[in-house]
């Protein structure tokens, strides 16, 4: 093999080593070629988060939520997961949660809320794993975002895209 083709191998191999979630993967993540995931919910009380395809369970996982898991998150540091209808809204592949993808929280009368009362609403609410670290931490351990095992966030960042709604319940 001659050097301009091992130099397009070395090219294509950095290129490709860019898009690949974290560092810290054993494995490559694998596409999603499944029916679309329409639809996330998000059920608190039974700590179950739900991909849909339109009414069709596509894929089930236990979750781990807020501190204060009960009620809908009015405050930054309430310790609690929002209850509402969002949309995922970006995806991070160097998350130290091992890879996230977010939830569009909060939303405007999230933020008129909080300011009525003088306070922030907070942000930055993720669907996350656990990153080894976080692991024993007991089941609701988050400051408000939705954690499930390593294995289910490759399965979730994999499966649902950008802009797809998600239904947090009580």
């Amino acid at each position: 093999m001659d050097r301009s083709m091992d130099r397009r191998k070395f090219v294509a191999g950095i290129a490709a080593s860019s898009l690949i979630p974290s560092v810290a993967l054993a494995r490559t993540l694998e596409p999603y070629r499944g029916p679309v995931v329409t639809r996330v919910v998000v059920l608190k009380g039974k700590r179950r988060l739900y991909l849909m395809n339109g009414d069709k369970i596509l894929k089930k996982y236990r979750v781990g939520l807020g501190t204060q898991p009960v009620g809908h998150k009015q405050f930054e540091g309430d310790g609690k997961t929002p209850e509402g209808s969002y949309f995922i809204d970006r995806r991070n592949a160097r998350s130290m949660y091992h890879l996230s993808i977010g939830i569009s929280y909060p939303n405007r009368q999230d933020v008129e809320f909080a300011m009525q009362h003088g306070r922030s609403p907070g942000g930055e609410i993720f669907i996350h794993g656990r990153a080894g670290k976080h692991k024993g931490l007991g089941r609701d351990w988050t400051v408000g975002c939705i954690a499930v095992a390593d294995h289910h966030i490759e399965e979730i960042y994999m499966m649902v895209a950008l802009g797809t709604q998600i239904d947090i319940v009580a």
